[in-house]
């Protein structure tokens, strides 16, 4: 045993160096002295980089990584550095069929208010500034003037979303009162923000009157007294009572609370400045509307507005006095990007006869059904050859939705590719999983393609879609 153990060959018992082993692994000095770290220092400073490479190293020594030659080490490098850079609020293509995303962004600006933004970024302006007189200014006047000649209010504020402005709106002119609201318009939006929950952060108490489908003048009348702060009535936010219901007039629930001298306040939400059916789609209640049967109006500014987010707050002067002088508007205020991009979107109005043209909201929403059609059909053969192997491509019929709570139940006709994952085995849960592969694919591009899933189908809508070259060179990086 002794005498096998001193004839074999030495080398014969020795395995190769594991890829952890030191020997094989390079010091950062070197790597950073290889060839082609220079550029990556150039582009990310040699800080950056040094960090990188001591990760990378480390993982090698920790076997979950390979020990390459420098090129390898410092490829990895890029690759890290380059998504470390990456932004994490990134442009994506919404192909789901709902123009007003919540997830991705609502509505998009027209090329008026990104240059009203981009020209108030990088200098100073006279945000609370009055160029006339050398004074203070009053941020809200530059574009308090605007809304009130487009929706005849008598002043207005603005405030950083509309749960704000309603929140707002509840403190200034409520707080340790009731607000008496139907119980059928006691709403829950998204994220799960409930009316209910935000009177009380208000400072208000909650007189729910009627019924969760019919509420009668009666009710609202019953419920007033001396501890009554304010009537509410709240636009239904993603969801439709149909059937045996019923609520107030609105311009006798107005009267009823002039005779009580307690304010009315309308939450609309989704913010229409304009009659939609003048444009063919579903008709939704207007600002100005609102305004002729309650003293205070809020509203959304990214939603049927089509500008930023922002909550607006309009209607009566005195009562937008009081509101204005609340310790919160200064905590919900908002920002001079925001008022630069409102005011370019609001001076769009002034022209309505081009609103549908410059207004992207306006425009995606009013597109015809036989226009986007003939874009799918136009991009299909396209596509299909970018998803080779993964997917064969056709053309098919969908509906769109408007979206962010307004007009939860109505429809518009649109078209769509469709896009049927091939290979793997057949059935239907083999076929939900390729589509959502793909669907995970088309998300993971450097610029995002964002469909929807119906049954074993990846459906891009295109009703949103106006950069078709910009698609198909995302699509063009789609790999197995």
């Amino acid at each position: 045993m002794t005498q096998a153990r001193r004839t074999q060959s030495p080398q014969s018992s020795q395995s190769p160096p594991p890829a952890s082993d030191p020997r094989r692994i390079p010091s950062v000095d070197r790597l950073l002295g290889h060839a082609a770290a220079g550029d990556l220092i150039e582009i990310y400073g040699r800080s950056a980089l040094t960090d990188a490479i001591r990760a990378d190293l480390a993982r090698i020594r920790a076997g979950q990584a390979q020990a390459d030659d420098g090129a390898g080490i410092l490829s990895r490098c890029a690759d890290a550095l380059a998504a470390e850079r990456r932004p994490s609020l990134r442009p994506v293509f919404n192909l789901t069929g709902t123009v007003l995303h919540t997830n991705l962004g609502r509505a998009l600006l027209p090329r008026s208010a990104a240059d009203a933004v981009a020209a108030v970024m990088t200098q100073a302006t006279n945000l609370e500034f009055d160029l006339e007189t050398g004074a203070r200014g009053e941020r809200d006047d530059h574009v308090e003037a605007l809304i009130r000649r487009i929706t005849g209010a008598e002043a207005a504020i603005v405030v950083n979303n509309n749960a704000a402005a309603v929140l707002l709106v509840l403190n200034a002119l409520a707080m340790r009162k009731e607000v008496i609201v139907s119980r059928g318009e006691l709403v829950e939006i998204g994220g799960s923000f409930r009316v209910p929950d935000v009177m009380v952060r208000a400072g208000c108490r909650l007189r729910e009157v009627g019924t969760t489908n019919r509420t009668h003048l009666r009710d609202f009348a019953e419920a007033m007294g001396p501890r009554t702060g304010l009537a509410m009535k709240i636009h239904p936010s993603n969801y439709a009572i149909t059937g045996f219901t019923a609520q107030p007039d609105p311009e006798a629930l107005h009267a009823l609370c002039r005779e009580y001298g307690v304010p009315l306040a309308e939450d609309l939400g989704s913010g229409s400045l304009i009659d939609l059916a003048a444009y063919n789609l579903p008709p939704e209640p207007t600002v100005s509307a609102a305004l002729a049967r309650a003293d205070v109006v809020t509203f959304s500014g990214d939603k049927l507005l089509g500008a930023v987010q922002c909550g607006i707050v309009a209607g009566r002067k005195d009562l937008i006095a009081r509101i204005r002088k609340s310790p919160l508007k200064r905590a919900l205020r908002v920002d001079k990007m925001t008022y630069a991009a409102l005011e370019a979107v609001l001076r769009l109005y002034l022209h309505p006869e081009r609103l549908h043209e410059e207004l992207p909201t306006l425009r995606l929403l009013t597109r015809p059904r036989g226009d986007i059609a003939a874009q799918a059909h136009r991009l299909a053969p396209a596509v299909a050859e970018r998803l080779s192997g993964r997917a064969t491509v056709s053309v098919g019929d969908c509906v769109s939705q408007i979206g962010s709570g307004a007009l939860p139940v109505e429809t518009l006709p649109s078209a769509a590719l469709l896009l049927t994952p091939t290979g793997g085995e057949g059935g239907k849960r083999g076929g939900g999983g390729r589509c959502r592969r793909l669907a995970d694919a088309l998300r993971r591009l450097p610029v995002p393609v964002i469909g929807r899933i119906t049954e074993d189908t990846l459906l891009l809508d295109l009703r949103t879609l106006e950069d078709e070259a910009g698609l198909l060179n995302s699509l063009s990086m789609v790999h197995d």
